[in-house]
């Protein structure tokens, strides 16, 4: 009777396993995913993604007119500057062509009225003044508090941008401020470009500071002897703060802020480049939009599901387990690059990573339980070497039946019915001289290989070339059963003055019979117990041989398929040819020694037929 292998999971139970870990792993990984570190996180993934292969800073993008070290040192004025200075700017840049300026600065209280006025001269529709907007908190409750340019610069026909920007969670700035007359807005329209609405979105940096086209401010007050001709011609220009030696996140510093290069460098942006990158983001419509909640969880699910289908346990599982990754990174970048998408990689790989470990651990938790089971079932009848073999690999294992051609070896105490019956009063003896006479005979045949299939009081059944493929099978029986010969000879040396009955001297000897042939192996018995046993003709005439051995006086006889096999090993000759049930013509049986020196083999010529 084949039987069903206990430590086998069935696939019901596999795939309801796998189902309970898909829904934990999709709500965990969805729940974690609102939260506001995780979303952090992500927008630090965006930062990565974003900065791998920045778009070129385009040949329209605006000049930045620095506010800096050698501006400072050059003008020797305290800050701020009088704003007649900033007026002397103004006509300079419009003197050289510039389309549209913008003076991140704020110009919110009076100050010298000459100087006041002359700046007031020198505005028009073509400047954008920063304006900014504040939120003051308070007990009670929340006032928006925006602050202006001097009127008289907004009546000369200067327009008001408001430059605050918006900065996340981690003190960052990664998103368009949703002001309808930010800054940048404004300056995109001063320059002749139509803007309807300020879109929504992730802004996309182009590198570090200094990335924009920057002249310093005392510069562009002489442009026609400090720059190169046409310098500013049809250019939009932007004056601010913006420090050739880039601060530091650690030291922080005015008007500069971290963006999505800051992880790169270390350094934060001024102010002035920040709206130039905000402008950009307009004028060439690079706004990232974010993924919404339910394509996050789509997407989320479809790396959930991709880990449930590919199983892990190849030899390639971390491998694959990195490509895999490493497609849903490609993923996000493409998305984000070529359709302005934004969707995080890391919930998907995160719930893919997590359903793949289940299942690895399932697998590992599976096998183990196999491999204990294994080691169990079959300690009692192979060597450890080859339990070791089978429990690593147990593939080589059918379990089911099957037909195999075997070595079959029967091993019997002759005359042990009368030895029996005069120590029948000793039953403690009795057993003890049993376990004496099986347990060499068992090594024996652990270390040629074989499977020792089963006790029969005195007599002992073994196999090779199953479970595991063994080529030389038939020589590794013929060695087994002359060994057995030998370590009777010893067991009966050991028991040389031991007496049974009446005085009489105990001595044992064995006949083994020896047959190769197919057979049928598996496991055998009930559900509540079964053995891994072979039957078959060739086992029937392996009993018949052994059981010959008393006719011929022969220790070991084998059978004509057995002979031609060993043929060249061992000296053979044939001792006689004995009718088989079911066979038609007699069958030979050989007797089998030991070949020594360079002794000739005598085989008879039946045994090439």
């Amino acid at each position: 009777m084949a039987l069903q292998v206990p430590w086998r999971i069935s696939r019901g139970d596999r795939r309801n396993g796998l189902a309970v870990i898909v829904a934990a792993v999709l709500i965990g990984v969805a729940a974690l995913s609102s939260s506001t570190p995780w979303r952090l996180l992500e927008l630090r993934a965006f930062d990565v993604i974003s900065t791998l292969g920045v778009p070129p800073v385009d040949p329209e993008a605006p000049v930045i007119v620095a506010i800096d070290e050698p501006s400072l040192a050059d003008l020797a004025l305290q800050w701020p500057w009088p704003r007649g200075v900033h007026a002397d700017l103004v006509e300079a840049l419009r003197k050289a062509g510039a389309k549209a300026i913008g003076l991140d600065i704020i110009f919110a209280d009076p100050s010298n009225p000459e100087a006041d006025a002359a700046l007031a001269a020198a505005v028009g529709g073509d400047v954008v003044l920063a304006a900014d907007e504040t939120v003051l908190s308070s007990q009670h409750a929340d006032q928006l508090v925006r602050v202006m340019p001097l009127p008289e610069l907004t009546d000369a026909g200067a327009l008001h941008g408001i430059a605050t920007i918006s900065l996340d969670g981690d003190g960052a700035l990664r998103r368009m401020p949703l002001y309808p007359d930010g800054f940048a807005a404004q300056l995109l329209r001063a320059a002749g470009h139509e803007l309807d609405k300020v879109g929504r979105g992730l802004v996309q940096v182009f590198g570090p500071s200094r990335t924009f086209p920057t002249v310093s401010y005392y510069q562009a007050l002489e442009p026609e002897t400090s720059l190169p001709e046409n310098f500013f011609r049809g250019k939009t220009v932007i004056v601010g703060l913006s420090l050739q030696n880039a601060p530091t996140v650690e030291a922080g510093g005015a008007d500069a802020y971290a963006t999505s290069a800051t992880w790169r460098t270390g350094r934060l942006v001024a102010g002035a480049e920040i709206q130039a990158t905000l402008y950009e983001n307009l004028r060439l419509g690079l706004l990232v939009s974010a993924a919404n909640e339910e394509t996050r969880l789509v997407v989320l699910g479809l790396a959930v599901l991709a880990a449930a289908v590919w199983r892990a346990s190849s030899a390639y599982t971390v491998a694959a387990g990195l490509v895999a990754l490493a497609v849903i990174a490609l993923g996000s970048y493409v998305l984000l690059h070529q359709a302005r998408v934004f969707v995080p990689p890391l919930a998907p790989a995160l719930g893919f990573v997590l359903v793949a470990a289940a299942q690895a651990a399932w697998d590992y938790a599976s096998e183990s339980r196999q491999r204990r089971e294994i080691v169990r079932a079959f300690s009692q009848y192979l060597s450890p070497v080859l339990v070791e073999r089978l429990a690593s690999d147990p593939s080589q294992l059918k379990l089911g039946g099957e037909k195999r051609t075997l070595s079959i070896l029967l091993a019997d105490v002759r005359g042990f019915t009368t030895i029996a019956e005069k120590l029948k009063d000793d039953p403690q003896r009795l057993i003890g001289l049993i376990n004496r006479l099986l347990d060499p005979l068992s090594r024996i045949v652990l270390e040629e290989g074989g499977t020792i299939d089963k006790y029969i009081g005195d007599c002992i059944m073994a196999f090779w070339n199953a479970p595991m493929d063994e080529p030389d099978h038939a020589a590794k029986a013929v060695r087994a059963g002359l060994r057995m010969q030998e370590a009777i000879d010893r067991l009966n040396e050991e028991l040389e003055g031991e007496t049974i009955g009446e005085g009489e001297p105990l001595r044992l000897g064995i006949g083994v019979g020896i047959n190769t042939g197919e057979c049928v192996v598996g496991n055998m018995g009930s559900q509540m117990r079964f053995d891994y046993s072979a039957i078959g003709d060739a086992v029937n005439l392996t009993s018949r041989l052994e059981g010959k051995t008393r006719d011929y006086d022969a220790p070991v006889i084998i059978g004509p398929e057995t002979a031609r096999r060993v043929a060249d090993r061992f000296n053979i000759r044939e001792l006689d040819r004995i009718a088989v049930k079911g066979r038609s013509e007699a069958t030979p049986i050989f007797g089998v020694e030991w070949r020594t020196g360079d002794e000739a083999v005598e085989v008879h010529v039946s045994l090439a037929r």
